[in-house]
């Protein structure tokens, strides 16, 4: 359920297990609240995920890599940075480090070590040769994506990320496919292709507005210039931006000069705006801006 972005069912299922698990004799209640705890953590729900983390510590399960990555969420990067070295010096057996050398290159990147975060995402690109799952294989291009975009390697960044999203995407795993559109905007500014970075974004944050990712929507915002704010009718930042200009008595083409992307896009962001809104003219739409404060 939580793969696949059934989040809410997913929480419910982690609370009913926790109850069916609750004798003392068995072990495997740990594991359960971890998974509430991931849940929370990926919802922007961090003192939920933080007492569940804490509850699955005091149950045998080890609350990392998941702890990490909230410490990093928060802001506490060195935090972070610490709990995920130590988590990946400990880490013995494929399997195991397979689940935190993703984790890892995500956390050091965030704290500028680029060469730290290449050497994770090599070995992990070796552990995905051994064992060919897909998973492990989509993980991998990502990492290696990552870090790519970090060095500033646009054009090997995409060919990283493409392979990622194309496997997350036949996977049916829609919140680490939007994760890796994330990074697909970033490789796409850093080859000059603006238009294309613009719709992986606008893709990305559709995806994290229907699972309830408050962390991942934050962060698109900010990367779009509209961090914390609320669009009405489901609009994404960008489709706001175009309302506002259009608001403003903008044609197409002084309206894509300014967002720095072609006509066509422009259309397609208001044909989206129109379908979302269920307006039917540009006047009608000026009338919703107005109306709802966005200019």
């Amino acid at each position: 359920m939580q793969f696949r972005g059934e989040w809410s069912d997913a929480l419910d299922e982690t609370k009913r297990a926790a109850d069916r698990l609750a004798d003392p004799g068995l072990r495997m209640i740990g594991a359960a609240v971890y998974l509430r705890a991931e849940l929370h953590r990926l919802r922007g729900e961090f003192n939920g995920a933080e007492n569940a983390y804490r509850e699955a510590k005091e149950h045998g399960r080890n609350p990392q890599p998941g702890l990490a990555l909230l410490r990093l969420a928060q802001g506490n990067t060195g935090a972070a940075v610490a709990a995920i070295r130590r988590v990946v010096d400990e880490a013995d057996g494929p399997i195991e480090r397979i689940g935190v050398l993703g984790p890892f290159v995500e956390i050091v990147i965030a704290a500028g070590d680029v060469d730290g975060a290449r050497a994770a995402a090599d070995e992990l690109t070796q552990l995905s040769k051994k064992l060919t799952a897909p998973v492990v294989q989509a993980m991998a291009a990502h990492a290696s994506g990552a870090v790519l975009v970090a060095c500033g390697d646009g054009r090997a960044a995409l060919e990283q990320l493409r392979k990622a999203w194309t496997i997350w995407r036949e996977l049916e795993a829609p919140y680490e496919a939007a994760r890796t559109r994330v990074l697909l905007s970033q490789a796409c500014r850093l080859v000059g292709d603006h238009d294309g970075a613009e719709m992986e974004l606008d893709a990305a944050r559709s995806t994290f507005d229907q699972l309830g990712a408050v962390p991942d929507l934050a962060l698109v915002d900010s990367m779009s210039g509209v961090e914390g704010m609320e669009a009405p009718g489901g609009l994404t930042a960008r489709e706001v931006e175009v309302l506002r200009l259009v608001a403003k008595g903008k044609t197409n083409r002084s309206i894509a000069d300014e967002l720095i992307v072609s006509e066509k896009t422009v259309a397609s962001h208001l044909s989206h705006i129109f379908t979302k809104l269920d307006l039917a003219s540009r006047a009608a739409a000026t009338a919703f801006a107005y109306e709802n404060g966005l200019v």
